[in-house]
């Protein structure tokens, strides 16, 4: 644990970073509206585009806006900050530190995923070589899933949901149309997101009916026959791939499609329909299947309006209220974790938890929600996820009782 230091009085900044969602003003917004409950924070100040914002002074006084402006951004999708993916380099912190001394910022809070995390350990490890009295907290966000220490984290639920209501449409439009569809779905390392296409079975026979995840190898030869096996036994098939799906070796799929790269040495995954297209066009070459379609959601699941889980919500407001108590106790750093409590209900409490245990490294689904054959999910998942996403549509189904002839 952080040691506790004795309150101090100064500005606080907080910054938004990585992938938008549904839910990330939500945070933004718990930790303005509890930082102005504390006189030990003196300015609120906003970053514009995370870091960039810092590194540029294109700052904002966020204490100045009214609660009614706040509650409406709180409730809408994306980075009402603005986001940016950059990792500081060595030059950068020493100009970070700068301007955070310049405007007298001793509360510091970065909303985002592992690579945020991983950056605000970077400042928080520099302010300690400066001697510069801080608190610093990691906000956790990411529709991945695949923050260490959290049960889940804000953003997944409603993404997973908008993943969820989006096969079950497409299993009706399949149904009525029947082939073979694929939708490719976000998560580079973790297969969180794709899962959730699972809860979209409504009823008997619904899809999806092939689940691929970036935790088992994809196997480039199997999948068409995997495919006309299940189009054989339906008469259609439906399938959730994630973007990350990766060969024996872990070389993802995709990478032969796209050589850009982000400012962390990411492959851009999520840029193109590349994936989808190849991964049907190998079902029209080998099988005899014509009708084949695919699509990648991309990014329409991170910020999609009206689709929101009621718990993403309500926690993601909390880690971000949750970060500023911590700072303002006493808590020198750190991160916000959701952990779930034991028992049938479902309930979280949150925990602060050491930056470095949250930064960098990803965690991924654990072997207990993939089924042994890897190419779905298993009912622990379908439990885990349910109560996190919540209520999806009612689908209705004619009992189709036919005529005698």
């Amino acid at each position: 644990m952080a040691k506790k230091n004795a309150k101090i009085v100064g500005n606080m900044l907080i910054a938004q970073s990585g992938g938008p969602t549904v839910v990330i003003n939500q945070s933004l917004i718990g930790a303005v509206m509890e930082a102005k409950k504390h006189k030990e924070i003196r300015k609120i100040y906003g970053a514009l585009h995370g870091i960039k914002g810092i590194l540029n002074e294109n700052l904002v006084d966020l204490g100045r806006e009214s609660v009614a402006t706040l509650k409406a951004v709180a409730q809408t999708p994306s980075s009402g900050l603005g986001s940016v993916r950059k990792k500081p380099t060595p030059e950068d912190c020493a100009k970070i530190f700068e301007k955070l001394q310049k405007y007298g910022v001793r509360y510091f809070f970065y909303i985002g995923g592992n690579d945020s995390a991983e950056t605000a350990h970077i400042i928080n490890e520099e302010a300690k070589k400066a001697g510069y009295e801080m608190h610093c907290f990691h906000i956790p966000k990411t529709i991945d899933n695949d923050l260490r220490e959290n049960d889940h984290t804000p953003g997944f639920a409603s993404g997973a949901k908008f993943v969820a209501q989006a096969f079950m449409g497409d299993d009706l439009d399949n149904a009525a149309l029947p082939g073979v569809k694929i939708n490719v779905v976000m998560g580079r390392h973790a297969g969180f997101l794709t899962a959730a296409s699972a809860l979209a079975r409504t009823y008997p026979g619904a899809g999806p009916h092939l689940i691929y995840l970036p935790e088992r190898p994809f196997d480039l030869e199997k999948f068409p026959q995997q495919v006309k096996e299940v189009v054989e036994k339906h008469g259609r098939c439906v399938v959730a791939v994630s973007e990350g799906i990766s060969d024996i070796t872990g070389t993802a799929i995709a990478a032969a499609f796209s050589k850009e790269v982000d400012s962390h040495g990411n492959v851009q995954l999520s840029g193109s329909g590349a994936l989808g297209d190849a991964l049907s066009n190998l079902i029209k070459t080998k099988t005899d299947i014509t009708r084949v379609r695919a699509d990648t959601f991309g990014y329409l699941q991170r910020s999609f309006p009206g689709v929101v889980s009621a718990n993403d919500a309500k926690e993601a407001f909390a880690v971000g209220r949750e970060a500023v108590k911590l700072a303002t106790s006493g808590d020198v750093d750190g991160s916000v974790a959701i952990r779930r409590k034991k028992g049938r209900k479902y309930q979280v409490f949150f925990e602060r938890v050491e930056l470095r245990s949250v930064a960098k490294e990803t965690r991924h689904m654990p072997d207990e929600f993939i089924a042994a054959n890897g190419c779905d999910v298993t009912k622990a998942f379908l439990d885990y996820a349910a109560p996190i996403v919540g209520d999806l549509p009612k689908i209705g189904r004619f009992k189709r009782i036919q005529v005698k002839k």
